[in-house]
C-alpha cells in the first residue's frame, strides 16, 4: 500500500510538473503574440494613416501597367512618402490588382487612402474639350492629347467604314407620316457625331470606347424637340450639322447665322446650287484661302457645291451650337444671297436678287483689290 501510495504521489507531482512547465511558456508566447500584433498595429496605423501625400498630384496609371510602374511614377512626382505607400500596399495586396485611370491624390491624404483609391480603381474623371475641327486626324489629334487613346487608333476607327456601318442615325420621311429608317455612319458623315463642348469622361478611354461615348452624347442631344425642328426645315440630323457645319465656317457672328443658314435653306430648297465658298476650300484642301478664283470652282469634288447641287456628303468640320441652332431656327426670310461686307467687320451684306448680290460683290472685291489681296 505504502509503495502504491508513493507511485500516486509521484504520477501527481508529474503531472503537476508537467502542467507547470507547459503553461508558463504558452502564456509568455501568448502574451509576446498579442504585444507584437498591437505593435503591428500601432506601427500599420501610425504609416497608414498619417499624411502621406505632400502636394496635390495627379498621376496617370496606363492600360496593362505593373506595380513598378505605379511606384516610379509616384517616386518620380516627388510628393508622396513612398516607405509608407509601399509598406501599406504590400499589406493590402495592391502590386496583384493594379488598376489603369488618372487619379488625384489630395494633400494630406493617408497611404491607406491613397492604396484604397488605387486598388479599387476610383480614378478621377478628365474634362474632355474640343471646339471647332475640319477633319477626323484634326479631332483625333486634340482628343489623343487627352485621353489615353492615341491618334493613330481613332482615324483608324473612324475611318474603318465596317465599324461605323454598325452605327447609324434615324430619319423620318416628312411626307411619309411615321416611315422611319436607319442610315448608317460613313467616314463623310461620322463628324456629325461630334458636338463641341466639355465632357466629364474616364482618362483611360480607348478609341471605340471615345467613339460610343460620343454617340450617345449626339443621340441625347437630337431629343425630340430638336428631331421635331429638323423635319420642320425638311432636314434629317446629319443634314442639319452638313448645314451648320457650312455656317459655321461662313461667319463667327451669331446674330446673323440664322439669316445665313436662311439662305442656303432658300437655295436649296429652289434646287439651286448651294455655292458656299467654305465647301471650295473643303474640296481643295486649303483652309487659308483668302479668295475663291475660277480656278477653284472647276475642282471636282463631291464637296464642290458650285459644280454639284444640294447638301455635301458630310459635314465640312463640326459645327458648335449656335450655328445647330441658326439651322433648327429655320428663319424665314426671302434672301438668296450674301456677301462679306467691304468693312471687314465680319459681317455680311443679304440680297434678295442677284443684281443686288453683285452690287454687294463688287464693293467688297474692290477693297480686297485695294489690299492686294489676290
Amino acid at each position: 500500500m505504502r509503495s502504491s501510495n508513493k507511485r500516486l504521489k509521484s504520477s501527481r507531482y508529474y503531472t503537476k510538473n508537467r502542467k507547470g512547465g507547459f503553461g508558463k511558456p504558452l502564456k509568455i508566447f501568448l502574451y509576446l503574440l498579442a504585444v507584437g500584433i498591437f505593435a503591428l498595429m500601432l506601427l500599420v496605423a501610425s504609416v497608414g494613416l498619417g499624411s502621406a501625400v505632400g502636394n496635390r498630384t495627379e498621376i496617370y496609371i496606363p492600360t496593362g501597367a505593373s506595380y513598378a510602374q505605379v511606384e516610379k511614377t509616384l517616386r518620380q512626382s516627388g510628393n508622396i512618402k513612398m516607405y509608407k505607400f509601399e509598406i501599406i500596399a504590400r499589406l493590402k495586396r495592391y502590386p496583384s490588382c493594379v488598376r489603369p485611370g488618372r487619379y488625384v491624390l489630395q494633400r494630406g491624404a493617408t497611404a491607406m487612402s491613397v492604396v484604397n483609391k488605387l486598388r479599387s480603381g476610383s480614378q478621377d474623371e478628365i474634362r474632355l474639350t474640343f471646339n471647332k475641327v475640319r477633319s477626323i486626324p484634326e479631332l483625333a489629334g486634340i482628343v489623343a492629347k487627352q485621353i489615353e487613346a492615341d491618334s493613330a487608333s481613332i482615324v483608324q476607327l473612324l475611318e474603318n467604314e465596317e465599324f461605323l456601318s454598325n452605327f447609324s442615325y434615324r430619319v423620318q420621311e416628312v411626307d411619309a407620316r411615321t416611315a422611319v429608317s436607319d442610315i448608317p455612319l460613313t467616314s463623310q458623315t461620322v463628324l456629325s457625331c461630334f458636338i463641341p463642348n466639355t465632357y466629364y469622361c474616364f482618362w483611360n478611354m480607348d478609341a471605340e470606347d471615345f467613339f460610343r461615348r460620343m454617340y450617345r452624347e449626339q443621340n441625347n442631344f437630337w431629343n425630340d424637340f430638336r428631331c421635331g425642328q429638323a423635319n420642320a426645315a425638311g432636314l434629317n440630323r446629319v443634314e442639319v450639322m452638313t448645314l451648320a457645319s457650312i455656317v459655321e465656317e461662313e461667319s463667327q457672328k451669331k446674330d446673323e447665322k440664322a439669316d445665313i443658314a436662311s439662305v442656303y435653306l432658300n437655295r436649296y430648297r429652289k434646287g439651286m446650287p448651294l455655292q458656299a465658298d467654305p465647301t471650295i476650300k473643303k474640296s481643295v484642301c486649303d483652309w487659308n484661302l483668302k479668295r475663291i478664283l475660277k480656278e477653284h470652282l472647276s475642282v471636282d469634288s463631291p464637296y464642290n457645291t458650285y459644280l454639284y447641287k444640294g447638301l455635301p456628303p458630310g459635314p465640312i468640320c463640326t459645327p458648335t451650337l449656335s450655328s445647330i441652332e441658326a439651322v433648327l431656327q429655320n428663319k424665314k426670310t426671302d434672301y438668296l444671297y450674301f456677301c462679306a461686307k467691304p468693312d471687314f467687320s465680319g459681317y455680311h451684306a443679304f440680297a434678295k436678287t442677284y443684281g443686288e448680290h453683285l452690287k454687294n460683290a463688287r464693293a467688297y472685291q474692290k477693297e480686297l483689290n485695294g489690299m492686294g489681296v489676290r
